[in-house]
Parts: C-alpha cells; sequence; structure tokens
C-alpha cells in the first residue's frame, strides 16, 4: 500500500474543490436550503406532522441525503473525468499507485466534500427546527455508507461517460428522479395505492428512510434493510470501480 501517494492524492481531491468553495460548498448548501425553505414552509401550514413529527423536522434527513449523495457522486464523478478528458490519467495509471490506492483518493475526497455539504445542510436545519439526533450511531452509520456509495458510483460514471453529456446522465436521469421520489417531502406509505408499493422498489426510500431513523428516531422500514441496501450497493460498485481501474477501462489511450 502506497500510503504516501494516496495520501497525496487525497489532499490534492480535498484542495481541488475547496479552491472554488462558492461553486462546490456554498451554491449546493444554499441549493438544498432553498428546497427547505420552499417545500418546508409552503407545506408546513397544511401538513402540520408526518407520522407523529412535525413537518420542518421531517424533511431534515432527505435534505441531508440528498446534499450529501449528489455532492459526494459529482465530486469523484467530475475529478476522475476531467482527467481522462485532459489526457492527465495516464500519469495516474503510470504512478505506482494500484486501484485501491487510486479509489481512496477519490472517494476520500468525495467524501469529505459529501460530508461538509450534508453537516453544513444539516446545520442550517437546526436554525429552523432546532437540533435533534435521536440514534447518533445509526446517522453517522448512514452518513458515512451514503458518501461512500454515492462517491465510487461517482468513479463508474467518470469511467464509463466519454462526453460531458454522459457524465450528467445519471445525476440527471436517475438520481435526481429517485431522490425526489424517495420519500424526503412525503411518507411513502401514505400515498396512495398502487404508488406506495411502487415506491418500495425505490432504493432511496429505504436510504433516506435509515437517516431519518438516526436523526428523528422515526422510520416507515426497518434501518437495517436500508443499510443492508447501502452496503450490497457499496460491494458491487467497489468490485466493479476496482475491476475497471486495474485493467485500464476506457482509460487508456
Amino acid at each position: 500500500m502506497n500510503t504516501i501517494g494516496m495520501k497525496s492524492l487525497l489532499v490534492k481531491e480535498v484542495r481541488r474543490f475547496m479552491r472554488v468553495p462558492g461553486q462546490t460548498v456554498l451554491s449546493p448548501l444554499i441549493s438544498t436550503s432553498l428546497y427547505f425553505l420552499v417545500f418546508g414552509y409552503s407545506l408546513s401550514g397544511r401538513v402540520h406532522e408526518v407520522e407523529g413529527v412535525p413537518y420542518l423536522q421531517f424533511i431534515v434527513p432527505g435534505l441531508v441525503f440528498m446534499g450529501l449523495a449528489n455532492n459526494a457522486f459529482l465530486n469523484s464523478s467530475s475529478s476522475l473525468f476531467i482527467t481522462k478528458i485532459q489526457g492527465t490519467v495516464v500519469d495516474l495509471l503510470v504512478a505506482p499507485l494500484g486501484p485501491l490506492e487510486l479509489m481512496a483518493g477519490f472517494i476520500g475526497g468525495a467524501m469529505v466534500r459529501g460530508l461538509l455539504v450534508g453537516g453544513l445542510t444539516w446545520a442550517v436545519a437546526t436554525l429552523f427546527t432546532g437540533f435533534r439526533l435521536e440514534h447518533a450511531p445509526a446517522a453517522l452509520l448512514f452518513l458515512l455508507l451514503s458518501s461512500y456509495t454515492f462517491s465510487v458510483l461517482g468513479i463508474l460514471a467518470a469511467v464509463w461517460a466519454e462526453k460531458f453529456e454522459q457524465i450528467n446522465f445519471f445525476p440527471t436521469f436517475v438520481m435526481l428522479p429517485l431522490t425526489f421520489l424517495g420519500g424526503i417531502f412525503y411518507s411513502v406509505r401514505q400515498l396512495p395505492s398502487p404508488w406506495n408499493h411502487v415506491s418500495l422498489f425505490n432504493p432511496m426510500v429505504y436510504m433516506v428512510e435509515g437517516l431519518r431513523y438516526g436523526m428523528l428516531g422515526q422510520s416507515g422500514f426497518s434501518p437495517l434493510l436500508g443499510a443492508s441496501i447501502l452496503v450490497a450497493v457499496a460491494l458491487v460498485a467497489t468490485g466493479v470501480a476496482w475491476a475497471a481501474l486495474r485493467s485500464g477501462y476506457k482509460l487508456k489511450a
């Protein structure tokens, strides 16, 4: 294990997004905060509680998850994809860095950005709802698992993509619809049939509900189910990403 090279890549990834904090941290924080203000205050007058939880508090875990997942994915996918477009990925492949060291560097930097945005979103939300953390270990577990999983998925997207349009395909046409339909602003169990059953096939539902259990102590589904789904996706994505980086799939000229 080349720890020096791995740490150098990790530091480089963190410095890369911290050079433009207004774009990488402040912009998504403002966007997520606007979701909180618009949806929270526009609907809280009509929907006072959801499953015994005040509506403003109910949507906080989902917004934290959305900010965390989107930024973890975007950081790893954009960073690796840019190195492909610029041709500098060859420098990484010929360096004394194996696929594990490369993954640790890119994933570590993406996790830092995702957790930073998610944490700041949570901090802003507490100004309106107050701080609430019922199960700290569960909340920490879901935050770490979610940031790791979407960081790895970002690597897979960057390896697969050959154009900028393709790198935006996954967050625009997959993550965004699944996230908004994942129970951030409502409880899927209160949906009319058949949509309440259709929603059960959305993995985002269980991820959001797992984080909601950790933060609010309320969940429509078992947090173990959400953790199991996250772990399964993480393991499969990690294996595929490792194989792609090891073989140089779509990376070598």
